[in-house]
């Protein structure tokens, strides 16, 4: 499982011309879910995320969590995280979890920050053609991946 972490000033996600989730200062998650990825890696990834500390502190070192700002996440699902770029110009997506799989547990992940750290979660749709729009704060980017943590 890998989830891009972001670090926003605000966030949103439309589908066909409607905002279908908003937040203000927080968290953008790309979340990718490959074959094999089990409860295990979401609440791993989901632990990770709440506790991730990069938000200044009083002296301007990156030591301030979500939850101490009141921020809130914007999660979009992104199979295109596991793209093979191997062989030839068009990627493969072999490595990314069916949707009967991948759904289920992308929905898991964020109920997980909701209920277990009691984070705000917006989310787009599983699967529908959306459009996101945010602005990186600082820029911040992590890369999260279930297999190197």
């Amino acid at each position: 499982m890998k989830v891009v972490l972001q670090r926003c000033s605000r966030a949103e996600v439309r589908i066909d011309g409607e905002i279908a989730g908003r937040i203000g200062r927080g968290f953008m998650l790309l979340v990718g879910i490959t074959d094999g990825d089990t409860i295990q890696e979401a609440d791993l990834l989901a632990k990770k995320v709440a506790q991730m500390r990069v938000f200044e502190d009083a002296e301007g070192k990156r030591n301030v969590g979500l939850k101490e700002i009141d921020g809130a996440i914007l999660s979009i699902s992104q199979f295109t995280l596991y793209a093979d770029c191997k062989k030839g110009n068009r990627p493969s997506f072999i490595r990314a979890a069916r949707p009967e799989t991948a759904e289920p547990l992308y929905d898991y992940f964020n109920e997980r920050l909701r209920t277990e750290y009691g984070l705000q979660v917006e989310t787009g749709r599983f699967g529908a053609d959306m459009k996101v729009e945010f602005i990186n704060d600082g820029p911040v980017t992590i890369l999260l991946d279930s297999t190197e943590l």
